[in-house]
């Protein structure tokens, strides 16, 4: 699809708490866009063999369907039953054109969930010809904890840990971790936050051919106690797209390492020289970035050409209606991030929202922008267009620009 191409002019809240971007302002769509109505929650990471590979759920990709949450039905006493076994899948994106894709999926795995309502795709990461492919967990069910038969959908739970394939998907080595025991310890029941609970890698390039010191980072989304407390029933603080807080780790990655709570290192914010501190205790870790109620689904991007790290963040409002996303930059992963832009209602309903370091321009200003939409239209009953066009459920590529500060 084309279409006539137009700026998203940023309207930021009076309280957003980031210092406009002195470089850039605004986001020029071009028009270049291609909408592949297929499965959701695509993540491409470009691997050293030039291919991209992604994880994906809730929908059909090549044949294969893959579906992320738990099904549950009544019995004749009218008792509620649960299957908590899920499936998540994965596929090879090859192409230099986002506009002409060849996207080949691969086989369907499977995963418990007990005792949350689901189990998705977040962090993935092809390195050295190994693909490390992150779980996390969402909507705990409601029986134990609530006295009622219930799932509380939108809540987000633990990221579980990593299964990993040493011949680019074919095979598995399953997660040694589990929703009951994740790599972090952490418990999204009771209406109590989690602070690493979707991770996503922060994309490097090429094999991660431009990690400043060899590591892999990872972004979350997340939330503290100091929010707290709220009704058990009150997700909104920590969601699948909803959040207050952003957190940063770091890892060096190897099949030893990825699955090691002990190999990791937590930002842990900055000294009074302002030096980022780094700590190997969970405990000690702090938010990169903070917003309350305005944060939610985090993905980082390096540009090379530009020698700038843009970050983008969804604050989905109720999970289900028109979100809004806006874009960072910085020259250093822990700060300081400037706003470049905020689209209000961007999608309307975009999520999942990150640019793919394989489709940005030689001087850096072009950048493709991948993301799903529109999942809840008609759900809430509020009008919801396609806006920028071609935005709908699927994998959404649009071409855009970063706009000069003239």
């Amino acid at each position: 699809m084309s279409f006539d191409p137009f700026v998203w002019y940023s309207e930021p809240p009076a309280d957003i708490p980031f210092r406009p971007s002195e470089l850039w302002r605004n986001l020029r769509f071009t028009g270049k866009s291609r909408h592949y109505p297929i499965a959701d929650t695509w993540y491409p990471c470009w691997a050293s063999d030039g291919k991209l590979y992604s994880p994906f759920t809730d929908g059909i990709t090549d044949g294969k369907f893959a579906k992320s949450y738990a099904e549950n039905h009544r019995d004749e006493n009218g008792h509620l039953l649960v299957d908590f076994t899920t499936t998540t899948c994965q596929a090879i994106i090859e192409g230099d054109d986002p506009l002409d894709f060849k996207i080949t999926a691969l086989d369907l795995q499977y995963a418990d969930a007990y005792p949350y309502a689901g189990r998705y795709p977040c962090g993935s990461l092809v390195y050295n010809g190994v693909w490390y492919y992150g779980t996390y967990c969402l909507g705990p069910y409601g029986t134990t904890w609530y006295g009622r038969e219930s799932f509380n959908w939108p809540q987000l739970g633990p990221f579980v840990g990593f299964r990993i394939s040493e011949d680019y998907g074919k095979t598995w080595i399953p997660c040694p971790h589990t929703p009951e025991k994740p790599i972090f310890g952490e418990c999204g029941m009771c209406g109590y936050p989690v602070k690493i609970g979707a991770p996503h890698f922060v994309d490097f390039g090429k094999n991660m051919e431009h990690s400043p010191d060899g590591k892999a980072y990872l972004m979350a989304h997340g939330s503290d106690l100091k929010f707290y407390p709220v009704k058990i029933e009150d997700f909104t603080h920590n969601s699948w797209i909803t959040g207050d807080q952003i957190y940063l780790i770091r890892v060096t990655p190897s099949i030893e390492t990825m699955n090691d709570p002990t190999a990791y290192e937590f930002y842990a914010g900055k000294d009074s020289d302002g030096n980022p501190v780094w700590s190997g205790k969970f405990e000690d870790i702090q938010p990169l970035l903070e917003w309350q109620n305005n944060m939610g689904c985090v993905t980082c991007t390096y540009n090379a050409p530009l020698k700038r790290y843009f970050m983008t963040i969804t604050d989905g409002h109720r999970t289900v209606s028109k979100f809004n996303t806006y874009i960072l930059e910085s020259d250093s992963l822990t700060g300081e991030w400037k706003l470049v832009v905020y689209m209000k209602y961007f999608g309307q309903e975009a999520y999942f929202v990150n640019f793919p370091s394989r489709f940005i321009s030689d001087d850096g200003k072009k950048m493709w922008v991948c993301y799903s939409g529109n999942f809840a239209k008609g759900w809430t009953g509020e009008p919801m267009e396609a806006m920028p066009p071609d935005s709908a459920y699927g994998m959404v590529m649009q071409e855009t620009e970063i706009c000069d500060i003239e």
